[in-house]
């Protein structure tokens, strides 16, 4: 039995699943006839596009055709008054069956369920068997009748804590009476619960669940479970638990069969088609102390921070946060990038406290209590996947849409970049110093392009422009006065223009993507950031488990971390790291703008519906500054990512000039270090006056549109 103290090789704990208290479950065989009618259809979809496709990796990576799909759709479920309208209309993210959208949406299935007299539980997986694994339960109303009774034989209702009807009842009480991701789930290794429940026993009794007081509850030759509170309700010493969203541990029994380790899911047959692999990544929380929950975890999980962003730095117009992203160090020392992807080893948890009473994580805090704010999973392709996703809702008309991501954080067109032409277009070694343009040319060309609609109303270019169109326009609308010099440069021109749908990305990462990538990426909102020789691409869904349009709630998140295959100093390859590509400040940013972003729009629309001309031109006006605030972020998030780069670099190369004996060698390579450590705090500064400013900017316009009322 272990007795509480730190192992030498740290806790054996790795991801296992995520449980959600919904409004509603339906019964198995709804859901299971739903995913037999998209199996239907995608057979019918393959044999219609057959001479498309040669094998499933091929499958996974081209985008469906949608007029194609909706009419195999349409033929399919002519029978389903509800399927077909929901195609027809606008899709709304909000009062939506959260089943039906993982199903649909991302192609995952039902592989497991649970049923008592009073709650109906499903689990929704990944098709990958160590993936991820979402459990999903709710009350069943009064007149429902399960037919799952057969595959739940010989469970009595009290069997399992975990499936009662208080824990649901409970979790809304403390949730504002809100669906939510109500429990985290990990799973340990051999003889570490016990420590686990001594170390919580001994430094949070408080956190304690009367039904676990006397330690960790064992189900036959299934399984020995642990639970308690997340969080405290206010400061660690001074408070309460929050009795809302629950750490649930599981350790599994020796010899356990199930793909799914929570005692009492009976396995259920699942077909998969077209589905990407899928594993959690990260969990993140918004709570009310940050730094009381980072030292429970680590009195009791041995958790210790690993980023910190720090006051100032992640901010949108008043609204500003902390955040620290803690967790445990694992053992991973993977060979290559799909080790990494599957290994659930790693552990990570950001957790996020407001530092204003305006925003999300503020209005989260304030609506519906502390909480998980949504659960981040890593994937292959992400433009494959997010390809796929926003296909398959224009089809089905079910799945997700995404947070809205202005396409100023991709690149626009402007006057400056027509006349100077954009870096290593030309010269790989970027030391072109001519300009491509007179001032009064690029103006011109600007003005074409703008009265053409080549460009959208953000001065960013039409993605579905060809090349050859934009040339057509220039040749028949270039005045005289400047046909000549526009002819002298009519290819770099055309270059320029389309380079500036994507030029940010560029910046970051020159020449490793391709044209089509970089479109896929902008075309999709995928947000991207470069960490030493990593790559991070994340994009994150609008909100789930919505009742209505603007009620706070949780959202998931879709990565792919591109592990570094360089080699390293001493010329071999590099180890690829847990958490490669990091937990990037220009993403993070971006994330916090967009979700503030979406917000604004949403106003906008709903002011504009509503003839309420006021407070729609309010909702534009902190768009629009919400807008200027990422543009002008923009450069800054770039400046920290190439030093954080360079100084990371310089960090490997001291390790390998002491170790070969180098004295001198890594003496200079410090003076790298600190030359970026240096670069990277003063545009760490810059960035914080960025916000400062817009803090003002956007107060001001609050306090003149408080003024109006």
């Amino acid at each position: 039995m272990n007795d509480g103290n730190e192992p030498s090789d740290g806790l054996d704990i790795r991801f296992s699943h995520v449980h959600l208290y919904v409004d509603r479950v339906c019964d198995l065989s709804a859901y299971k006839e739903f995913e037999d009618s998209l199996n239907l259809f995608q057979e019918n979809y393959d044999e219609m596009t057959a001479g498309e496709r040669i094998d499933e990796d091929e499958q996974r990576g081209i985008s469906l055709d949608v007029d194609v799909g909706r009419q195999i759709w349409q033929s399919i479920t002519e029978h389903n008054m509800d399927d077909n309208k929901s195609v027809a209309e606008e899709f709304a993210s909000h009062g939506r069956d959260i089943v039906k959208q993982l199903i649909a949406g991302f192609g995952f299935r039902v592989t497991g369920c649970h049923v008592t007299s009073h709650t109906s539980t499903v689990v929704v997986t990944s098709k990958d068997a160590n993936g991820i694994q979402i459990v999903v339960s709710a009350m069943k109303s009064d007149d429902e009748n399960s037919d799952v009774e057969e595959a739940n034989a010989a469970v009595e209702d009290n069997d399992y804590h975990h499936f009662a009807p208080s824990n649901i009842t409970r979790f809304y009480h403390a949730h504002s009476n809100r669906q939510g991701i109500a429990v985290l789930a990990f799973e340990v290794g051999h003889q570490c619960l016990e420590g686990i429940f001594l170390r919580y026993s001994e430094h949070h009794p408080e956190l304690v669940p009367k039904e676990f007081k006397n330690g960790p509850v064992e189900y036959g030759d299934e399984a020995r479970v642990f639970e308690v509170f997340a969080y405290y309700s206010g400061e660690r010493g001074t408070s309460l638990a929050d009795e809302g969203t629950m750490l649930r541990f599981i350790e599994p029994i020796t010899g356990a069969a199930n793909t799914c380790k929570l005692p009492g899911i009976a396995p259920v047959d699942a077909s998969f088609s077209r589905c990407h692999p899928a594993f959690f990544d990260h969990w993140v929380s918004n709570v009310i102390s940050r730094t009381g929950f980072l030292d429970t975890l680590k009195d009791t999980l041995y958790f210790t921070p690993k980023v910190d962003f720090n006051a100032g730095v992640v901010a949108a117009g008043e609204a500003q946060i902390e955040s620290t992203v803690t967790g445990n160090t694992a053992s991973l020392n993977a060979e290559d990038g799909s080790s990494a992807l599957s290994d659930q080893s790693q552990i990570y948890l950001p957790i996020n406290n407001a530092l204003t009473e305006v925003g999300h994580v503020h209005g989260f805090l304030e609506e519906i209590g502390q909480g998980v704010q949504h659960i981040a999973s890593r994937v292959d392709n992400i433009i494959s996947f997010v390809q796929e996703a926003n296909d398959r809702r224009k089809i089905f008309g079910e799945g997700f849409t995404f947070l809205n991501i202005p396409r100023s954080y991709y690149g626009v067109l402007t006057k400056e970049m027509l006349r100077k032409g954009i870096d290593n277009i030309k010269d790989p070694s970027g030391n072109k110093s001519d300009d491509v343009l007179s001032l009064e040319c690029a103006h011109a060309i600007l003005n074409i392009c703008t009265a053409e609609g080549v460009l959208l109303d953000d001065s960013s270019v039409d993605l579905d422009i060809s090349g050859s169109t934009i040339q057509t326009i220039l040749d028949s609308k270039i005045s005289l006065e400047h046909k000549e010099e526009y002819l002298q440069n009519r290819e770099e021109i055309v270059v320029i223009i389309l380079h500036s749908r994507y030029v940010n990305m560029y910046n970051l990462l020159k020449n490793h993507l391709s044209e089509q990538s970089y479109i896929a990426i902008v075309r999709n909102q995928i947000l991207v950031d470069v960490q030493t020789d990593d790559l991070l691409f994340q994009i994150f869904t609008s909100n789930i488990l919505q009742r209505k349009p603007q009620d706070e709630s949780p959202f998931f998140e879709f990565i792919q971390r591109v592990c570094s295959q360089c080699v390293g100093p001493d010329g071999c390859p590099k180890k690829v790291k847990p958490g490669c590509g990091g937990f990037g400040i220009r993403n993070f940013l971006t994330l916090f703008l967009s979700i503030e972003v979406t917000k604004a729009m949403l106003a906008a629309s709903n002011a504009k519906r509503d003839g309420k001309m006021k407070e729609y031109e309010f909702a534009k006006r902190k768009v629009q500054l919400f807008t200027d605030q990422l543009n002008e972020s923009n450069p800054l998030l770039t400046e920290i990512s190439e030093a954080m780069t360079k100084e990371g670099a310089a960090r490997d190369n001291i390790t390998l000039s002491y170790k070969e004996g180098r004295i001198e060698d890594a003496k200079v390579w410090e003076e790298v270090t600190e030359k970026e450590a240096s670069a990277k705090s003063l545009a760490n500064d810059l960035l914080m006056e960025c916000n400062m400013k817009y803090q003002r900017l956007m107060r001001e316009l609050r306090e003149s549109q408080e003024d109006i009322q």
